[in-house]
């Protein structure tokens, strides 16, 4: 089966090349900035000599906040006229919640700085991938997102590998002061986005339209009738359900296997997908033209699957590194046609951002759930048991988009 999108809208003329680099750059320091957030954080405040349960509220408060800015983020990047503008905000924000964190470690003040770096991600990366639509239009996209994350995740490899020398030979502290002077190159390569080259329509999913008082949107309730996007965000549920977990559950069980030595192990696991991510990424999007959507989410889901089967019954570190390198592969595949997917059934709309806010949500809603619930299951029934029911809800997912999900390209796109 088929969906067809609407008109792709009026010929898109070639992005300038200033344009181009500063889309790249955007997406390489704000994953830079986003680096030193999450295990850096918990970190920090253990080192403060916090307890488990003040560090599990503070970062809970603002995975809730990034919760609750989903739906309202992606309004906001569907109605204001300037992505660049939300770009330039929400990177400022990210500084100045940095800025907060380093200099006073007190629970009220980590939870507002945690907090305001939270309701970024209700916008921030909606605002990136509208600007590349608007950039782009819809037959460009696909690259164009690749390219997004690749540069996204050169950044957050390179910010790692620095934020760590930092955190050894100064402090954790120093890093959210890196953090913080990152917003200044960011800022200065956003502007080389020519805002005339950003289509205000075309960033909406409304090609046909560019003035703001012409949005040509559908009713937002309209959205949810389109059984496309609905399985799209069910499946991604389900991805992150099963996902979330996986890398925590992990760490856990090294720790207590590995003792100290341990640290090592779990940052090769983060790195090493995140380099298959960099690598694939342009992949995906080519191939997203010719070979269509649905075969390269099957494939994504397909190694979450079986990188969950391996974990079950290998614990062999070496092992392990080799297993992360699917996570890769799933990341490039979601990372890339996220957006791409909800710009194919968004089209036309208007919606295109408030669409991502929704399928942002319902991500974000089971990557929330999986922690706890398969924690719980690996409390009571062990480290097979709990890799096995991650498996299942993979299977699930694939099972879903294999028989639910409709190929999304548009005709006469390959």
């Amino acid at each position: 089966m088929t969906v067809v999108a609407n008109a792709l809208g009026s010929a898109v003329p070639p992005s300038s090349s200033a344009s181009s680099s500063g889309l790249d750059g955007v997406n390489f320091f704000i994953a830079a900035m986003s680096a030193g957030f999450g295990p850096y954080v918990a970190a920090y405040l253990a080192n403060q000599q916090w307890t488990p349960q003040d560090v599990g509220f503070v970062l809970s408060v603002s995975a809730l906040a990034a919760l609750l800015s989903q739906l309202p983020g992606g309004e906001l990047v569907d109605i204001v006229r300037s992505k660049r503008l939300l770009v330039a905000l929400g990177a400022v924000i990210v500084a100045i919640s940095a800025i907060i964190i380093g200099i006073r470690p007190s629970l009220p003040v980590v939870s507002a700085g945690l907090i305001l770096q939270g309701i970024t991600g209700g916008f921030l990366g909606p605002a990136i991938a509208s600007i590349s639509l608007g950039i782009v239009g819809q037959t460009g996209l696909p690259d164009r997102l690749g390219r997004n994350q690749r540069f996204a995740s050169i950044g957050g490899l390179i910010a790692a590998g620095l934020m760590g020398l930092i955190a050894y030979f100064l402090s954790y502290r120093a890093i959210f002061t890196v953090v913080a002077v990152l917003v200044l190159p960011l800022l200065v390569i956003l502007a080389r986005i020519r805002p005339s080259e950003v289509h205000f329509g075309r960033a909406c999913g409304a090609p046909d339209h560019h003035t703001i008082d012409q949005p040509a949107r559908i009713r937002r309730k309209a959205l949810w009738k389109n059984p496309a996007l609905v399985t799209f965000a069910a499946g991604l549920f389900l991805f992150q359900l099963a996902n979330a977990s996986i890398l925590p559950l992990v760490g856990e069980t090294l720790a207590y296997q590995r003792g100290r030595s341990s640290s090592l192990i779990v940052s090769a696991l983060i790195i090493l997908p995140q380099i298959v991510v960099a690598v694939a990424a342009p992949w995906v999007g080519r191939e997203a033209q010719t070979w269509g959507r649905r075969p390269l989410l099957l494939i994504g889901f397909a190694a979450l699957l079986a990188r969950a089967v391996l974990l079950a019954f290998v614990t062999n570190p070496l092992l392990l590194m080799g297993f992360q390198l699917l996570d890769g592969v799933s990341g490039a595949v979601v990372g890339v046609l996220t957006a791409l997917v909800i710009s194919d059934v968004t089209n036309g709309t208007g919606r295109f951002n408030l669409a991502q806010g929704s399928v942002g949500m319902a991500s974000g809603i089971g990557a929330a759930l999986s922690t706890a619930l398969f924690g719980l299951v690996a409390a009571h029934f062990g480290r097979t048991a709990v890799f096995l029911s991650i498996a299942a809800v993979a299977l699930l997912a694939e099972l879903l988009f294999f028989f639910f999900m409709p190929e999304t390209r548009p005709s006469g796109a390959k």
